[in-house]
């Protein structure tokens, strides 16, 4: 059986197949070509380097195609790098590219039961009509899609795996606070990200689309709700006024991409929850990959901080 990028070891020469999930060309300061490549299975993904690259072998790293991949493990600004000693191309015929993605843990029937039960709790026939004709229409690559391109929830699945996670948490903090409106709140949450589903092009490769690049997840979404909303005839309704601006303003701050920032209980507790939900995910991973004892490397979603993973102590949870 092969090693997964989450059990490879600095110093360990390895041959393996790999996704190549992306591929960038540079040339060192001397002028020698090199490759930077970003390689994937099922426990995650790790950079690597091809040097003194050959035209032969550029024309064989394709992103999308799992390649055999002889290398050596090194460490690199506190994280582990594969030094790429030779890429040989497979047959993609035989390949099942499911094999090779990260995926979402959480068994989808799960997933797709905690929805379900989402909806059914939602009574206001405004944010009942809304949700469930969006679902309707995204059902099948919702749970298919990562929430992200890489950082947080980047793997098949992670779109329902983050929502999932964020009503969770919504439905404990509407507990502790009961002046929150809970089906806003629930709404906002389910209809917050679906505007991926157009930004990215899916869950193999996922890159930006055109109208992901000129529009963004955030307009996208905003605008399918009003359309929706007139479709039902729920346009002039506050309901929708609010779940439009709980898309809108869900980045929390004009920098970080929100046109509005939030103006209702509700959509600031959006902001938080879908902050803290994607930062842990964040953390999770680079805790996977990280020693006991050691810092994480930088973590760019986290300000740049590196991370200390501490030794397990008595009483901790495993």
């Amino acid at each position: 059986m092969n090693k997964t990028i989450a059990e490879m070891k600095e110093g360990e020469s390895l041959t393996l197949p790999l996704l190549v999930v992306q591929v960038t060309r540079g040339a060192t300061n001397t002028g020698s070509p090199y490759l930077s490549l970003t390689l994937r299975d099922k426990s995650g993904t790790i950079e690597g380097k091809l040097w003194d690259v050959k035209e032969e072998q550029v024309k064989n790293c394709v992103p999308g195609r799992v390649s055999e991949i002889s290398c050596e493990v090194l460490r690199y600004r506190n994280a582990l790098q594969l030094r790429v000693h030779r890429l040989t191309p497979m047959d993609q015929q035989a390949i099942e590219l499911s094999d090779y993605m990260e995926t979402t843990t959480i068994p989808r029937p799960l997933l797709k039961q905690k929805i379900q039960d989402a909806l059914a709790s939602l009574t206001n026939p405004v944010y009942r009509g809304i949700i469930g004709r969006l679902f309707e229409e995204y059902e099948k690559p919702f749970y298919d899609y990562p929430a992200a391109a890489k950082n947080h929830h980047s793997f098949v699945g992670g779109l329902a795996e983050h929502v999932t996670g964020m009503l969770d948490l919504a439905n404990e903090v509407v507990r502790l606070y009961p002046m929150l409106d809970r089906e806003l709140l629930i709404s906002g949450i389910m209809v917050h990200d679906l505007g991926k589903l157009t930004e990215l092009s899916g869950p193999v490769v996922t890159e930006y689309t055109l109208q992901g690049k000129l529009l963004g997840h955030i307009s996208i979404m905003q605008a399918k709700i009003a359309e929706v909303a007139d479709q039902l005839g729920f346009g002039d309704s506050e309901e929708a006024l609010l779940l439009r601006h709980m898309v809108l303003s869900h980045h929390g701050q004009h920098e970080f991409g929100s046109p509005v920032l939030p103006l209702v209980a509700e959509a600031e507790v959006l902001h938080m929850i879908d902050n803290l939900d994607a930062r842990m995910n964040t953390l999770e991973k680079a805790y996977a990959q990280t020693e006991e004892g050691s810092f994480t490397p930088r973590l760019f979603p986290m300000e740049n901080r590196a991370f200390y993973k501490p030794k397990k102590r008595q009483g901790q949870r495993k």
